[in-house]
């Protein structure tokens, strides 16, 4: 059950609805992690609308294959169910039913070996791992990376926290 319900829309202000219009115009949709952010515009806007100018970032330099694996890979270490199901359903548009028995690209292994690590224990994040981002990366994409991971993890956080209830898959 969730700990706070869902933003009722018929009562939001003419703030919130924009905001709500911006983010459905731009092909997103409007999930229980955000019906439940939008009691608060500020806090939608600074999880939700900049993780997705960052996650566009990330697209325009891995791919939004790779974005979503990288992604997927944060939300599963962290065991967040919210996120893992939305991946798992954002995956099969891949082709991809099984996530972890199916074989990445060497970027996207790189990348979700990656996101593991850094969900799994961000202060001890191998320097042999690090090493091999360095070498295929420039610092300024290891930002975006490690950025895109950040938000995921407070995604995640934030979901399992206030046990907001996965979308069906």
């Amino acid at each position: 059950m969730p700990r706070v319900p869902l933003f009722d829309l018929s009562n939001a202000s003419p703030e919130v609805l924009s905001a709500v219009r911006k983010h459905l115009d731009m092909g997103y949709r409007l999930t229980n992690e955000k019906k439940t952010l939008l009691h608060s515009l500020p806090c939608f806007e600074a999880l939700e609308a900049e993780s997705y100018r960052i996650d566009r970032l990330l697209q325009g330099i891995v791919g939004k294959r790779a974005a979503d694996l990288f992604e997927y890979a944060v939300s599963i270490e962290n065991d967040c169910l919210v996120c893992s199901v939305y991946f798992v359903k954002l995956l099969r548009q891949y082709g991809i039913d099984d996530p972890e028995a199916f074989e990445p690209l060497p970027d996207e292994a790189l990348l979700m070996e990656y996101g593991h690590a850094m969900a799994r224990d961000p202060k001890h994040v191998p320097d042999e791992l690090f090493s091999r981002l360095q070498a295929r990366f420039t610092p300024q994409e290891i930002v975006v990376i490690t950025t895109m991971g950040v938000f995921m993890t407070a995604n995640n956080h934030f979901n399992d926290i206030l046990q907001v209830e996965p979308e069906t898959l």
